[in-house]
């Protein structure tokens, strides 16, 4: 497999791909991806960033051999809105999205919208989603009605409850003295979450001390499943979310709960790494790994602010691009990119088609493959988070007063007083400690215009999220007669790139 790989690269290096309008050497054959997607990890919590404790020695072989991004952006600086913008390439705002969702929600990420998974399925992929999911848990807002082929995991943050509302399954396992009985009427308690495989509860409660584990488990046996064909395993981890829980291996009491936390996620990136090596598909895998947002309990230093604020420790995150013989070994990208990129990025990497509808997410493969002089696609990149923000450059703008940023999970009830408004030059104060808006009048008109226009663009352009079916025996989506989305059929294809 591997000597048809080169050969199909080595034509394909004699042809000229030419993708939205930019002309670049053909894309190398279709990689299998990876998304790892960590809860609350901050940008300080790793050693590639600085970090001497909790030790990443993982992480840090994966920066060695990849590519680190120091300005990567999410869409949110909490759960839900978060995971929107990575899987759809668009702001949670178009989407009509609550920034988070909880168990009582009664809408979920739409069916019609595109997803990743959606992407490549239509384009060959086989596709798995392993970990929280946090987009809507009933039909028909499920992974298995977004694209993906499987899904085990907890379908939210695992500080929430269970809704009886969900199907159980009928060999459901049930811990901790809960009866069917309770669990049928309506058992609920902070903390205690259920897992699902597909559509079903099949645990109740997680045993969240081997969440991390099971995880890393489930992704293995999908990658060993499918080393043979093109795949897409999207691992959006629990951990390091309150409230927090490690495996015994990893519980060490000389330790810091979220320092123990933090390692054990870890060893789950060097679980993964050691599979695809061990299946020997590693040059042939692209893995990313990132964060939905800055750090609740761990550190998002040197950066300002924590998880829920637009301020950069709570959406600029520590990332990672891998892909040996592709994305250069131990190289680091400074310029603005963020996670609505990975969109369009895997749609070109992949032979897939992007959505027709409008999505934010802009071609960051030049970045990735390190062109020399690339530069971010981002002229400005628009957060309506919060009390909203703005990056251009260097530059980093809030057009709220200085002293006023509380941060609002709704930026339709933010009413900013009357005062100076915020601009900082993050190369110079990473920490964004003075604020220069005063001296750069002109950047400041700029930028706010950019803000305005964001904001006017997508309150015009609006699309809905989907309504939960909330009975308790609601049918299977996979099943006749449930409201379901329309799917296009799996095919299995070779990896080599379509577009050579």
């Amino acid at each position: 497999m591997n000597s048809t790989r080169h050969c199909i690269a080595a034509c394909a290096a004699m042809t000229v791909a030419v993708f939205g309008g930019l002309s670049t050497a053909a894309d190398p054959p279709r990689p299998n991806v990876i998304v790892i997607f960590i809860d609350d990890m901050g940008y300080g919590d790793v050693g590639f960033n600085g970090a001497t404790v909790p030790k990443t020695p993982n992480l840090d072989q994966m920066a060695a051999e990849g590519m680190k991004f120091t300005n990567f952006y999410v869409g949110c600086a909490v759960c839900s809105g978060s995971r929107t913008a990575l899987l759809t390439g668009c702001h949670y705002q178009r989407l009509s999205m609550n920034a988070v969702l909880f168990p009582n929600s009664d809408r979920g990420l739409h069916p019609d919208e595109v997803t990743l998974a959606d992407m490549l399925k239509a384009t060959g992929y086989d596709t798995a989603c392993v970990g929280k999911w946090h987009l809507g848990h009933l039909p028909p807002c499920l992974p298995t009605d977004q694209g993906f082929d499987s899904y085990w995991g907890i379908p939210y943050s695992n500080d929430m409850w269970i809704d009886p509302a969900n199907r159980l399954a009928e060999d459901i396992v049930l811990r901790d003295g809960v009866t069917l009985e309770q669990v049928k009427a309506g058992h609920k308690a902070k903390n205690v979450v259920p897992i699902l495989r597909d559509e079903e509860v099949v645990e109740y409660p997680a045993d969240q001390t081997t969440i991390t584990r099971r995880y890393t488990e489930e992704a293995i046996r999908f990658i060993n499943q499918d080393r043979d064909n093109p795949f897409f395993l999207y691992l959006p981890h629990t951990m390091v979310h309150l409230p927090l829980a490690v495996s015994e291996a990893f519980d060490d009491p000389d330790n810091e709960l979220i320092t123990n936390a933090i390692e054990e996620v870890d060893w789950s990136v060097g679980e993964i790494l050691k599979a695809v090596q061990a299946a020997g598909i590693a040059d042939d895998t692209l893995i990313v790994f990132t964060s939905d947002n800055g750090a609740a309990v761990g550190s998002s230093l040197p950066l300002r602010a924590k998880k829920g604020s637009v301020y950069d420790g709570g959406i600029r995150e520590p990332t990672l691009m891998w892909w040996p013989g592709n994305i250069p070994a131990g190289s680091v990208c400074s310029e603005v990119a963020a996670s609505i990129d990975l969109m369009p990025t895997l749609t070109r990497l992949c032979g897939g088609q992007l959505p027709q509808r409008k999505i934010d997410g802009k071609d960051i493969w030049p970045l990735m493959s390190g062109v020399d002089g690339a530069k971010s696609p981002h002229q400005a990149y628009v957060l309506m988070h919060g009390p909203g923000t703005v990056r251009s450059g260097k530059w980093k703008y809030y057009p709220w007063p200085e002293g006023k940023g509380r941060q609002n999970r709704d930026n339709a009830t933010w009413k900013p007083s009357p005062g100076p408004v915020q601009l900082y030059d993050t190369l110079a104060d990473i920490g964004e400690t003075t604020n220069v808006a005063a001296d750069h009048p002109d950047v400041v008109a700029r930028l706010q215009r950019a803000y305005d226009n964001h904001v006017a663009e997508i309150k015009a352009n609006q699309r809905p999220t989907a309504k939960l079916v909330r009975r308790s025996d609601a049918p299977s989506p996979q099943r006749p007669g449930d409201p379901k989305k329309k799917t296009v059929p799996k095919k299995k294809s070779n990896r080599s790139n379509p577009k050579t």
